[in-house]
């Protein structure tokens, strides 16, 4: 997953967090309010409902010696009949005297009735409960002269207006919240986008430096990606001045070799091929035309790769066949190989077609298969390949040499490095750099597979045609 998805949806995650945490706590807020503004308007009209019955017993006591509970009850809900949607009143044995419905007198009829709500009225204390179907059942003590309570006001509310204010509040907030990660998303996908930008500047510009082109990296901002930037600009300007230094000198030094080492060679060539009877004189005429040899083939090795490292070669590909290419190496080693005992297995598939410059291409092979030869074993067997796998020509060299060991793969391939064995034949240290050099030129992948003491196998990939 990109870094910018990812970012999107982190501000998303927590954004929905957020936001619901924020709606489920402000919905028990207002919520836990509103019970409490309930709460207290109950109470108010409880006062007020108990003042005026307080007053009703008043005047019964002036007027009769004994109050008479129904006459008491008949007043109450005269008076309190519109208190709410629905009115009790009951005597201290919790025998129901009287209601009224909507401001309409009842002395008979059933009701819900809630005795723990009663029994706590009873012991004058205020209780009420809300049932499922919105309606609050307030119990209110009503106390005699001797403050005893002698009865139980109750008052009946529909209170679904409120749960329809809670339920706009929360369709309100719903739609808030789907307004809001619309606004977050789109505010997360410019964030995201803004953020990432420079990252995948900068990481183009890494790309191109792997690929030694050092362009400037100029990104106009004064924060930390800023500042790598900056960095990243002054390391790759320091590593192009490293690397012209370093094909510059491998440049030089071709050159400057090249001309002493023909004298060298054309003098080793007069004395061996003198008439000599000196048998010292002829084997140090020998050793000097092999090592002139060997300086001869490191030096052109490092002309081509100058010629690539400054880009002046002329490729000259065209359309060709790596079977007949390998075959034509094979047979000019083959004689080299069998000096050695070593046998060679061919197994070459026609129409393994490839654009490549014929040059090139077989000083690949040939500086892969005089590695296999090298670094085999005596009487040992080497098996080349081609074949086309998934639009890939592919050409595989196989050895059942020294290998080499598996944390040096990726190093071989670079110049002048030589493996911890390689010391088992001599070398220069940049056939396989070479090789790497050339393959890639034509758009194709050099691999390596190896295993210490059990040989090597070395595959060049190239795009089929």
């Amino acid at each position: 997953m990109k870094y910018a998805t990812r970012l999107l949806f982190m501000i998303l995650f927590f954004s929905v967090i957020s936001f619901s945490i924020m709606i489920l706590w402000v919905n028990k807020a207002i919520e836990h309010d509103s019970f409490l503004t309930i709460e207290k308007q109950m109470m108010e009209k409880a006062d007020l409902c108990e003042l005026s019955i307080r007053e009703i017993l008043a005047r019964h006591d002036k007027e009769t010696m004994e109050t008479d509970p129904s006459a008491v009850a008949k007043d109450v809900l005269s008076v309190l009949k519109a208190s709410g949607s629905e009115v009790r009143i009951y005597d201290a044995k919790l025998n129901l005297l009287g209601l009224a419905e909507n401001g309409i007198i009842r002395y008979d009829g059933t009701s819900s009735i809630y005795n723990e709500n009663l029994e706590s009225a009873l012991k004058g204390n205020y209780a009420y409960t809300v049932t499922d179907q919105h309606l609050i059942y307030f119990a209110i003590p009503i106390q005699d002269k001797y403050y005893q309570t002698a009865y139980v006001f109750e008052i009946v509310e529909d209170i679904s207006y409120f749960y329809d204010i809670l339920d706009t509040i929360r369709t309100i907030f719903i739609i808030g919240a789907g307004g809001f990660l619309f606004l977050i998303t789109l505010s997360g996908l410019y964030i995201a986008r803004r953020t990432t930008k420079p990252i995948k500047y900068l990481l183009r510009a890494t790309e191109k430096f792997s690929r030694q082109q050092f362009d400037p990296v100029e990104l106009n901002r004064k924060d930390e990606l800023g500042m790598l930037a900056a960095g990243l600009n002054q390391m790759g300007m320091k590593l192009k001045e490293y690397i012209q230094y370093q094909k510059q000198f491998v440049s030089n030094v071709s050159h400057e070799l090249k001309t002493p080492l023909a004298a060298i060679r054309g003098f080793s060539q007069y004395l061996q091929e003198g008439k000599t009877e000196e048998q010292d004189l002829k084997k140090i005429s020998f050793h000097l035309i092999n090592e002139s040899d060997r300086l001869t083939k490191l030096i052109n090795e490092l002309l081509i790769l100058s010629q690539f490292d400054s880009a002046t070669q002329d490729l000259n590909a065209g359309r060709e066949d790596l079977s007949e290419l390998t075959d034509c190496v094979i047979q000019e080693m083959k004689a080299n190989a069998e000096k050695r005992g070593i046998s060679i297995e061919a197994d070459l598939t026609t129409g393994v077609l490839a654009i490549v410059n014929t040059t090139l291409m077989s000083h690949a092979i040939a500086n892969i298969l005089e590695n296999a030869i090298k670094y085999s074993h005596a009487g040992g067997h080497i098996r080349v390949e081609t074949y086309v796998d998934c639009d890939i020509a592919v050409l595989k060299i196989s050895d059942q040499g020294i290998g080499i060991k598996e944390s040096e793969l990726a190093l071989v391939q670079e110049r002048f490095y030589r493996a911890g064995n390689s010391n088992f034949a001599s070398g220069s240290g940049l056939g396989l750099s070479l090789c790497k050099e050339i393959v890639q030129k034509f758009g194709g992948q050099l691999l390596i597979e190896s295993k210490l003491g059990d040989g090597t196998s070395v595959s060049i990939l190239l795009p089929l045609v």
